[in-house]
């Protein structure tokens, strides 16, 4: 039987996360444990310390450090229940390798099935209740990204989706709005990134 015929008897299976254990997790989006000093090339681990808003998994500090599976590495400091019924989110690029797009773009497939916690993407940020950063700061979306925050309606939150809207990676410079929500990961991994907007919108899991 071909992979086409095996698909359609399976049929499409939406994963019970966050209910269930993930299913299957890149290990290197997860929590980093370890100990000892290495030269970190974005400052991420200094005197034995992990820091995920910096770290872009470029494995230097492997085997001295290496990945837990603990996809809980995300920071909500602001969350609001009038988003529990349905949250939608408008996702800006100012200047991403594409990475963190393409994670993101995942939680609406039917693996993860994001419409399921009343999650969805609007195509305006005037429509928007929570608006998702990605990539450095470039020069050439300062403006934009300005009026995309503007231009949303209160409450709302600001999301800082991977380490380059954080910290600026190895790159640059992160977002210059000062997140609610941090996602970090290079890119991050789409259950981090589900259960860290479940979590932002006030829901239970």
């Amino acid at each position: 039987m071909n992979w086409f015929l095996k698909g359609l008897k399976k049929g499409i299976k939406t994963e019970k996360f966050p209910k269930t254990n993930p299913i299957d997790i890149a290990p290197w989006s997860t929590e980093l444990n370890g100990s000892g000093n290495v030269n970190c090339p974005t400052k991420a681990i200094d005197n034995g310390s992990w820091n995920s808003e910096r770290c872009i998994y470029c494995r230097r500090c492997y085997p001295l450090y290496s990945p837990t599976g603990n996809i809980d590495i995300f920071k909500v400091n602001k969350k609001n229940n009038i988003f529990r019924r349905s949250f939608y989110v408008y996702p800006i690029d100012i200047g991403t390798c594409g990475g963190c797009n393409l994670e993101l773009k995942l939680i609406s497939s039917p693996q993860y099935d994001m419409t399921r916690f009343g999650i969805f993407f609007t195509n305006t940020p005037r429509h928007a209740d929570a608006l998702i950063i990605m990539g450095v700061m470039t020069e050439g979306m300062k403006e934009p990204l300005l009026n995309a925050y503007e231009a949303m309606p209160e409450p709302k939150l600001i999301i800082a989706l991977g380490v380059c809207a954080i910290s600026g990676g190895i790159l640059g410079t992160g977002s210059q709005i000062e997140p609610d929500v941090i996602i970090p990961g290079c890119p991050p991994n789409p259950y981090t990134i589900l259960k860290a907007l479940i979590e932002a919108k006030g829901d239970k899991e």
